[in-house]
């Protein structure tokens, strides 16, 4: 659950509120009562923004995660894709 605090109760309480986000906690910043922003520890911004990965990094991660199945890849898509000649068409 995040705090909330108005941008002006945020800039008067500063150091209480950076606390707040260095323990962890999610603090949300609002003006005008609609949230606009929010503090978070430098722990977690790095979790988020490590987050994503390029395809392939993601493939060679499921690869070397599931090496040792039995499965094997060629198989499972084997029968997807329709092998008919399709249908005539002109120009």
């Amino acid at each position: 659950m995040s705090k909330q605090y108005s941008i002006a109760e945020a800039r008067d309480n500063f150091t209480s509120v950076v606390n707040e986000a260095e323990k962890g906690e999610r603090v949300e910043l609002t003006r005008r009562g609609r949230p606009v922003a929010i503090l978070i520890s430098l722990a977690e911004y790095g979790q988020l923004a490590n987050r994503r990965r390029s395809f392939w990094e993601a493939y060679e991660s499921y690869l070397q995660k599931h090496a040792d199945s039995d499965v094997n890849i060629g198989d499972v898509f084997e029968n997807l894709r329709d092998r008919s000649p399709g249908r005539d068409f002109s120009w």
